[in-house]
């Protein structure tokens, strides 16, 4: 199964890691990698030091194509020079402000060697990076984990395919197996960004606790809210947190301005609680797609059988057959 994204990125297989800040890393994005997909590495919040040493354990650990990625509204100049410093062959990019020029930092990363892919949630967003200069976009759907916009993957998809044709689009949100990539290439998108269903993986740097926590989800239990942002006191542009209802949503729902005057206190517990496998109080970010997961399973076994299992339903709807 080959797209324009295999072609563009150099990868065997149109399957993408989520670039998932502290939920990535080389152990994982190589995995991804070796398998024939493309693993990406988050870096937001690491320092400059940090970004150079993974950039050196991605290449210790495979010769395949790789990424790293960088949250806009958040990265300063010394974390943009850290990252296009080490060269990634695919340099991602997600939740710019409104005021924040991509033209010139995706000519940067061009001028480095790196391809550009850029995460929208709206059709605005995505033509907004088509004009700067992007290589590749992913049209994010609410389905997914962690932060998000408002609209499905099913209606988001084929509207962003259209507004910035002939970039290649990424399909992401609630896909975790074949069937979802199938669907993604039926909807005009030429491969699928994958996170919760790598996270539960051996090779994730997420606790055991959280990894249960998708295991345990029927996609049902995960809802839409700002609460772990507003408790870090990290104000994102336009994105809310998909997490899986727990003690602190459920304690802090429709008490949010207070949470702003005790974010300190319920931060610091929070992140107590994630540090120590506690979900209970830990905001544990999965997406709708954790209730096709129901084992931990190596990163890339998972890529080898979403891709299969893509090619068999694309073959046999081909065909005249059923999915």
């Amino acid at each position: 199964m080959r797209t324009r994204i295999c072609e563009l990125f150099g990868i065997e297989h149109p399957v993408v890691l989520g670039g998932m800040a502290g939920a990535t890393g080389s152990d994982l994005a190589a995995a991804v990698s070796k398998a024939g997909g493309l693993g990406i590495l988050g870096c937001a919040g690491l320092a400059a030091g940090r970004i150079a040493a993974v950039a050196r354990e991605m290449r210790d650990r495979t010769r395949k194509p790789w990424g790293m990625n960088l949250l806009l509204f958040r990265a300063d100049e010394e974390a943009i020079a850290a990252v296009l410093g080490a060269e990634p062959p695919v340099f991602s990019t997600a939740w710019p402000w409104p005021e924040q020029d991509l033209e010139p930092l995706f000519s940067r990363a061009r001028a480095a060697g790196s391809k550009v892919v850029h995460m929208a949630a709206t059709v605005a967003e995505a033509r907004r990076a088509a004009r700067a200069g992007a290589d590749a976009i992913v049209a994010q759907g609410t389905e997914g984990g962690g932060h998000v916009g408002l609209m499905g993957t099913m209606a988001f998809v084929p509207q962003v395919v259209r507004a910035v044709a002939p970039v290649p689009v990424l399909a992401a949100g609630g896909i975790a197996t074949g069937a979802g990539l199938a669907a993604a290439l039926a909807l005009g998108a030429e491969g699928a960004l994958l996170g919760t269903r790598f996270l539960a993986t051996p090779e994730a740097p997420v606790s055991a606790a959280h990894k249960q926590a998708i295991l345990d989800s029927d996609g049902h239990d995960t809802l839409l809210t700002e609460i772990p942002d507003i408790a870090n006191a990290r104000v994102w542009p336009g994105a809310f947190s998909r997490v899986a209802r727990n003690r602190l949503i459920e304690e802090w729902s429709g008490r949010e301005g207070e949470l702003r005057a005790r974010r300190d206190e319920v931060g610091a517990r929070m992140r107590r609680a994630a540090e120590t496998g506690d979900r209970a109080y830990a905001p544990l970010f999965l997406g709708q797609d954790a209730g096709l997961v129901d084992s931990i399973e190596p990163a890339g076994e998972i890529v080898r059988r979403v891709v299969a299992e893509a090619d068999e339903i694309l073959r046999r709807l081909a065909a005249g057959g059923g999915a």
